[in-house]
């Protein structure tokens, strides 16, 4: 062995040896309090758990392995309810005052969801405040909304 190849072993040594525990490392959870900032980590709420509390948080999320799921059409636009998946219905409560169906009337639910009227059309219905719905799957993929105390019904599709 030449002199200089000798001199470069334990440099490759070394690194044969770190490569690996680098790669070991990348794949280790990292606690919350190093992924965010403090002003993430403090509009979160984190900041107010005790040092247990936050251990505890850390441990089961590194427990529990990140799984990111998400769903586009050809146009970048989130897909709700992939054709493949099994739709079912929603049922909620409507936020606000419920006086009828007008055509591109958005209607935002308690549980974060927003419908959007899909069809043309006017319907009076008789006043509610926070009335409950049903939004059921129909055939081709339509979504058909039923508001509580209104006789009538209306084609819708969730924009959120």
């Amino acid at each position: 062995m030449s002199m200089r190849l000798a001199r470069l072993l334990p440099l490759f040594v070394s690194a044969a040896l770190i490569v690996p525990a680098l790669a070991l490392a990348a794949d280790q959870y990292v606690p919350l309090q190093q992924r965010m900032s403090p002003a993430e980590f403090k509009a979160a709420g984190l900041d107010k758990l005790s040092a247990d509390e936050l251990k505890n948080l850390d441990d089961w999320l590194s427990g529990h392995g990140k799984v990111i799921t998400k769903v586009v059409d050809s146009s970048g636009k989130p897909v709700f309810y992939p054709e493949s998946g099994k739709r079912t219905a929603v049922t909620a409560r409507l936020k606000g005052s419920f006086n009828g169906f007008a055509e591109n009337m958005q209607f935002p639910l308690d549980n974060g969801q927003v419908w959007k009227q899909a069809g043309s059309g006017s319907y009076v219905c008789p006043h509610a405040e926070n009335p409950n719905v049903t939004i059921k799957p129909m055939m081709m993929g339509n979504w058909l909304m039923y508001v509580e105390g209104c006789g009538e019904s209306i084609s819708v599709k969730r924009v959120r």
